[in-house]
């Protein structure tokens, strides 16, 4: 009932910007939860950030505080993630996440979700 596609991946320079987009397929309530996770080779699939699809209870992780945002559009159907200043340590696969049940934050635990995109690429060199 959920169909998630990422794009706007690519490979950039440190201090660079980039704007992933997450486009959702089918019906969408404003408790539903948006996240991004991201995962690099030989790590574990971590949190980023999230929000609900009405764009509160807004949530980072620590490494990408003050650097990423989360911006629901709900006129577009999509979800951005909008990332600045981007460091080496910001590779890896970027993935969009939905969880159709309420949740007073978004969870930081992959299991938590029940949808997920493909990926997108991010690679940022020094």
């Amino acid at each position: 009932q959920v169909v998630l596609v990422e794009s706007g991946g690519g490979a950039v320079q440190a201090g660079d910007s980039l704007r992933l987009s997450c486009a959702i397929s089918g019906p969408t309530y404003s408790f539903y939860m948006m996240s991004w996770f991201r995962q690099a080779p030989g790590k574990e699939r971590e949190f980023v950030g999230g929000s609900r699809w009405d764009g509160t209870v807004p949530r980072y992780a620590d490494s990408v505080k003050g650097r990423f945002t989360v911006s629901p559009d709900g006129a577009k159907n999509s979800v951005y993630l909008q990332m600045n200043s981007l460091k080496p340590e910001d590779t890896g696969k970027y993935y969009c996440a939905v969880d159709i049940r309420y949740h007073s934050v978004p969870p930081t635990l992959s299991g938590e979700y029940g949808y997920w995109g493909q990926g997108t690429q991010v690679t940022v060199s020094s």
